[in-house]
C-alpha cells in the first residue's frame, strides 16, 4: 500500500461490501461495482510495479497517470463511505418516543433517494475509471502475502543509538577523545567545567557518540539528562523533561528556569543537548544551566559548524574508516564479530566498491547492509545495488546523495511497508512514537489488510514494524530495565527522505513553523506541528483543507476541526483541551475510525460519540478528567470498536459486553458485586486486558468463582494484568488453553496460585513469546524455578512465594544457563537469598530480593550469593528482616551484602532496606 496506490487497497474490499444484500442495490449498480472491482484491481497491480521505480526515473506520463489514479481512488472511497454512513444511519443519543418515531419514518423515506444517489455516483465513477483506463493499459496482477516477521537481532546490533554504545563499531576512539576533553582540566586556566559541541551532518553518528560518552560518564555525576531539541522544539516540554531526568520528580514551580538553576547550583551535573539547529535555542538552555555549580559538563550536537563555534568546544565528527565500515557492514550481513574479510571472496570486490560510495557514513553503511542482507549472496544483485547508488557521497551534495542511498532501501521494500514508513512523516522530528499508537493508526488508515483468520490486524502491524526495524529504516526504543520495545523513532535523514516523498505524492501535508509542506489544495492527511513559540493562528491556513481524512495535532488545536466532516483519524494526544467549550462536534464526524484524546485534560466524552458507528479505536487514557468521570452510555453501541483505553478512575456503563469486537481493553475498574465480570466474559476476542477489581463485601469464594469463570472464556489473551487489593483471591482453576500466545502475565495485589499452574509447566519452548511474568505462588519447587529459567524470551520476572508462611526453609539455586534473556528479576518471600551459579542470567541488569537474617545465618556461613556471577548487574534492591536476630546481626548482614556488591566488577548501585 505504497503512497502511489492511494486508497486502492482499502477501497477494493469496500466495493465488495457494497454487493452485500443489506444495501439492496439495483442490478445496474451491482454490475457497475463488479466492473469497478476488476478495473481497480488491474490498476493496483500496475501501480505496484510503477511504485518500485524512483520518481525521478519514471516517464512523466506514468507519473501523471499514477497521480490521477491515486486521487480517483480517494474520491471513490469518500463516496462509498458517505453512502454507507447514510444507509446505516446513526441514532442520535437518547432519542425516544415520538421524536424517535419521526426519525425512523424519515429514515425509511430517505433510503430510495440515497440509493438513487449512489447509482448516479457509480455511473460517474465508472465513466472516470474508463477514461483513465484508456490512457494506460500496462496491467499485470501480482499478489503479496502477509508474513509474520520477528526482529532480526543482527539489525539491533547496528542501531544508531545502541543499547550498549561500547559495542558499536568505530566509536571507541571518538568517545575516548571527547571524554578526555571533558575530564582533563585546562592546563592554563585549570578550568573544570567543560562544554563540547559535536558537529557533523545527519547520519554521521553525532547522537551515537554523545550517547556513548553519556553512558560512560553519567554515573560520575550527581545527576544527568539527555534531551533532543529538533528544528521546531516545544521548549516547555523539553525543560520539563530535563528537570525530571535531573531531579527524578516533576517541577512544582511555573518558572522552570529558576527552579532548575536552584536545583543544580549545589550539584555536579552532566547534560546532553542533542540536535541544536540555531543559537537561540542554545542560549535558552545556557540561561537555565548554572555555571556556578560545583561542577558540570555539557555536550551538544549540531549539524551547523557556526552554531557549534558559538556554543564552544566544537568537535568535528569523523567518518568511519574503511576498515570499521567493513566491520560494521559484515557484522550486519553475516553476524560475525570483528570480521574484516568478506567470507565470500566473490562478494569482496563489490562490497569494497559499495563501502567507498557510503563514504564512512554509519547510517549509509547500516542501511545498505540491511538491503544486502535481504539479497543473500547473489553477486549480480549486489552489483545491482552498487550501480544504483550513483556517484557517492561527495562534499558538495552530501544530503542529496544520502537521500539516494536511503531511497535504495525504500524502493526495495514491498509496497505495504513503504506506505507504513511514509506515514511516519506525520510525526515531528525527534518524536518518540509509541509502538501501539502507531500500529492502531496504521489500522485505522486502512494500511493493514489481511484475509488470514489466525492473525489479528494488530499482530500483522507488529510484523510490519519489525520488518522496518530489520531494514534499519526505523530505530526502536526499549525500556531500560525490561528491554521491551516501547516506542520508535525515525532518523533525521530517513525523515528527510520520507517527508520529501510524502509531499511529492501528496500523501501527508505538514503545517509547522517552517511553513506548509505541500502546494496541493487537496489535503488528504494533515499534520499540524505548531509549537507554543508560533504566534500564527492555524485556522487561517486551514480554510481549504476540510476534505482531510486524517489530522494529527502537535501543539495548539484549531477550532475549525468540527468542519472536517470526512475524518477517519483524529489524534489530539497531548493537546490541552481544558479550555474547550464542547466536544459535541465529535458526534458529527461520522466517518471517524480513530479518536485519541489522551493527555488532553477533557471534562467528559460527549454522549454524541455514540453516533460514530465506524469507530475502531478510542484512547482517553491519562486525560486527567475532573470530578467523577464516566464513559457515556452510548459507547456500548459502538460495535466496531477494537481498542478502548481508559483510566481506572473512569466508570464504565452497563452493556460493555456488547462490544464483542474488542481486542484491547486497558485500565478497566470492576466492582465484583456488579455484573461487569459477566459482561467481560462476552469479550472473547480480547488479546490485551488490564483491569483492577474492587472487592466490596463479596466473599473470597464468590470472587474466585466469578473471576475464574470469566478468565476461562478469554482464550485469546496475549497480555493480561490483574490487580486485586484488600482481599486474597485464589486463581487455581484458571486454565489457559493456548499458553503459547502469552506475552505478558502480571498478577498484582493478592492474586495467588497454590502451585505453579500446569499451563506454565508446558514445554518452555512453546512459551516462546512470554516476556513479562509477575506471579504469586504459595509453594514453589526447585524444578519449577529451573523450568522458568528455560523460558526463551523472558525479560522480566517478579516471583512471589509464601515459603516463610508455609514453613519452607530450603535454599534455592539458579543454575548455569538459566534465564538467558532476563534483564529484571525480583525474588520475594523465599526466606533466604537465592544463590546464583556461574553462567546464569547473562543480561540481568536489576535484581531485587528479601531474606530473614536469623534463618539465613542458621543455614549459611556467609552471604556469598554468587552475585559476582551476574556480569551485567547494575542495580540491586535488598529488603532485610531480622527474623529474631538482634540489631548487630542485622547490621552485619547488611554490611556483608553491601560488600558483595562493592566487589562486583560493575560496581552496581545498591539499596538495602529493613522491613
Amino acid at each position: 500500500m505504497e503512497v502511489v496506490l492511494g486508497a486502492l487497497p482499502s477501497v477494493i474490499p469496500k466495493l465488495g461490501q457494497l454487493l452485500a444484500d443489506e444495501y439492496n442495490l439495483q442490478k445496474e449498480v451491482k454490475g457497475g461495482i463488479i466492473f469497478l472491482q476488476a478495473e481497480l484491481e488491474s490498476m493496483k497491480a500496475a501501480l505496484e510495479d510503477i511504485s518500485k521505480t524512483p520518481s525521478d526515473q519514471l516517464p512523466s506520463g506514468d507519473k501523471i497517470w499514477a497521480r490521477n489514479v491515486r486521487e480517483l481512488s480517494y474520491d471513490i472511497e469518500d463516496n462509498i463511505d458517505k453512502f454507507m454512513v447514510q444507509v446505516k444511519g446513526h441514532q442520535p443519543a437518547k432519542k425516544q418516543g415520538f421524536k424517535k418515531f419521526i426519525d425512523k419514518t424519515l429514515g425509511s423515506l430517505m433510503q430510495p433517494k440515497i440509493r438513487r444517489k449512489i447509482a448516479i455516483d457509480i455511473r460517474d465513477i465508472k465513466s472516470r475509471v474508463a477514461e483513465v483506463h484508456d490512457r494506460h493499459r500496462r496491467y499485470e496482477v501480482k499478489h503479496s502475502v502477509d508474513k509474520s516477521v520477528k526482529v532480526d537481532p543482527l539489525a539491533l546490533v547496528a542501531m544508531v543509538r545502541y543499547k550498549n554504545p561500547t559495542e558499536l563499531v568505530g566509536i571507541e576512539e571518538s568517545r575516548d577523545e571527547v571524554i578526555k576533553i571533558l575530564t582533563e582540566a585546562n592546563e592554563t586556566s585549570k578550568e573544570q567545567n567543560k562544554i563540547v559541541s559535536i558537529v557533523g551532518f545527519g547520519g554521521l553518528g553525532k547522537t551515537t557518540l554523545a550517547n556513548a560518552v553519556f553512558e560512560k560518564l553519567s554515573t560520575q555525576f550527581d545527576c544527568s539528562a539527555f534531551v533532543s531539541v529538533s528544528q521546531t522544539p516545544d521548549m516547555d516540554i523539553l525543560f520539563k523533561d530535563m528537570f525530571y531526568q535531573l531531579a527524578n520528580y516533576n517541577a512544582a514551580s511555573i518558572n522552570l528556569f529558576d527552579e532548575l538553576r536552584r536545583f543544580l547550583r549545589e550539584k555536579r551535573y552532566l547534560v546532553v543537548i542533542d540536535d541544536i539547529w540555531n543559537i537561540s535555542n542554545w542560549e535558552m538552555f545556557r540561561c537555565a544551566l548554572p555555571d556556578d555549580s560545583v561542577e558540570y559538563r555539557i555536550i551538544t550536537t549540531t549539524r551547523n559548524f557556526t552554531v557549534a563555534k558559538e556554543i564552544g568546544g566544537p568537535y568535528k565528527m569523523k567518518p568511519l574508516s574503511l576498515e570499521n565500515s567493513r566491520i560494521l557492514m559484515y557484522k550486519r550481513i553475516f553476524g560475525k564479530e570483528e570480521k574484516e574479510k568478506c567470507p565470500d571472496q566473490q562478494l569482496e570486490e563489490v562490497s569494497n566498491r559499495i563501502l567507498k560510495k557510503c563514504g564512512g557514513v554509519p547510517l549509509a553503511v547500516i542501511t545498505i547492509a540491511s538491503l544486502l542482507a535481504s539479497k543473500g549472496r547473489n553477486k549480480l544483485e549486489w552489483f545491482g545495488v552498487c550501480n544504483s547508488i550513483g556517484a557517492g557521497l561527495v562534499e558538495d551534495n552530501t544530503i542529496e546523495n544520502m537521500r539516494k542511498v536511503l531511497s535504495l532501501s525504500y524502493y526495495d521494500m514491498p509496497s505495504h511497508l513503504r506506505t507504513c514508513l511514509l506515514y511516519l512523516s506525520m510525526f515531528p522530528e525527534d518524536y518518540d512514537i509509541r509502538k501501539d499508537r502507531l500500529i492502531w493508526l496504521w489500522i485505522a488508515e486502512g494500511f493493514i489488510q489481511s484475509k488470514k483468520q489466525d492473525k489479528s490486524l494488530f499482530e500483522i502491524g507488529e510484523s510490519y514494524l519489525n520488518d522496518l526495524i530489520n531494514r534499519s529504516m526505523v530505530q526502536p526504543k526499549h525500556d531500560r530495565w525490561i528491554g521491551m520495545m516501547e516506542s520508535c523513532r525515525v532518523h533525521d535523514m530517513v525523515l528527510d527522505l520520507i517527508c520529501s516523498l510524502s509531499s511529492e505524492e501528496n500523501f501527508v501535508t505538514i503545517h509547522n513553523n517552517m511553513g506548509h509542506s505541500s502546494g496541493s489544495k487537496k489535503v488528504r492527511r494533515l499534520s499540524l506541528q505548531n509549537s507554543k513559540a508560533s504566534h500564527g493562528k492555524p485556522e487561517a491556513t486551514l480554510s481549504i483543507e476540510h476534505n482531510a481524512r486524517s489530522v494529527i495535532v502537535f501543539g495548539s488545536v484549531p477550532t475549525v476541526l468540527e468542519n472536517f466532516s470526512i475524518l477517519h483519524v483524529l489524534d489530539l494526544e497531548g493537546c490541552d483541551l481544558s479550555q474547550s467549550n464542547s466536544l459535541k462536534y465529535l458526534g458529527n464526524l461520522l466517518h471517524l475510525r480513530y479518536l485519541s484524546l489522551r493527555h488532553t485534560h477533557i471534562d467528559q466524552l460527549p454522549e454524541e460519540i455514540g453516533n460514530l458507528q465506524f469507530l475502531q479505536i478510542v484512547d482517553v487514557e491519562s486525560s486527567s478528567w475532573k470530578g467523577s468521570p464516566s464513559l457515556p452510555s452510548s459507547i456500548v453501541g459502538l460495535t466496531q470498536l477494537m481498542s478502548l483505553r481508559i483510566d481506572y478512575s473512569i466508570t464504565v456503563p452497563e452493556g460493555i459486553g456488547s462490544l464483542i469486537g474488542l481486542e484491547e481493553l486497558l485500565h478497566l475498574c470492576i466492582d465484583c458485586e456488579g455484573k461487569m465480570l459477566e459482561e467481560l466474559a462476552h469479550l472473547t476476542q480480547l488479546k490485551v486486558l488490564h483491569f483492577r477489581i474492587t472487592t466490596g463485601n463479596s466473599s473470597e469464594a464468590c470472587l474466585h468463582k466469578s473471576l475464574v469463570e470469566c478468565l476461562n472464556k478469554l482464550q485469546k489473551i496475549h497480555s493480561i494484568i490483574i490487580n486485586i487489593k484488600n482481599r486474597e483471591c485464589n486463581l487455581d482453576g484458571w486454565v489457559i488453553i493456548a499458553p503459547e500466545n502469552l506475552r505478558t502475565l502480571r498478577l498484582l495485589g493478592l492474586c495467588w496460585f497454590a502451585t505453579l499452574p500446569a499451563w506454565l509447566k508446558v514445554n518452555p519452548s512453546l512459551l516462546r513469546d512470554l516476556s513479562v511474568l509477575e506471579i504469586r505462588v504459595k509453594r514453589l519447587q526447585q524444578e519449577d524455578l529451573e523450568l522458568l529459567g528455560r523460558l526463551p524470551a523472558l525479560h522480566s520476572l517478579d516471583l512471589f512465594v509464601s515459603h516463610e508462611d508455609q514453613g519452607i526453609h530450603k535454599r534455592f539455586v539458579v543454575g548455569a544457563c538459566s534465564f538467558p534473556c532476563l534483564m529484571h528479576c525480583g525474588l520475594w518471600g523465599f526466606g533466604q537469598p537465592v544463590v546464583f551459579q556461574q553462567g546464569v542470567m547473562p543480561r540481568l541488569r536489576r535484581l531485587g530480593f528479601n531474606f530473614r537474617v536469623q534463618r539465613t545465618r542458621e543455614i549459611n556461613d556467609s552471604f556469598d550469593l554468587g552475585l559476582g556471577n551476574l556480569p551485567s548487574l547494575q542495580e540491586v534492591y535488598v529488603w532485610v528482616r531480622s527474623g529474631g536476630a538482634d540489631v548487630q546481626d542485622v547490621e552485619e548482614a547488611k554490611a556483608a551484602v553491601r560488600h558483595v556488591i562493592e566487589v562486583h566488577p560493575n560496581h552496581p548501585t545498591i539499596r538495602v532496606n529493613n522491613f
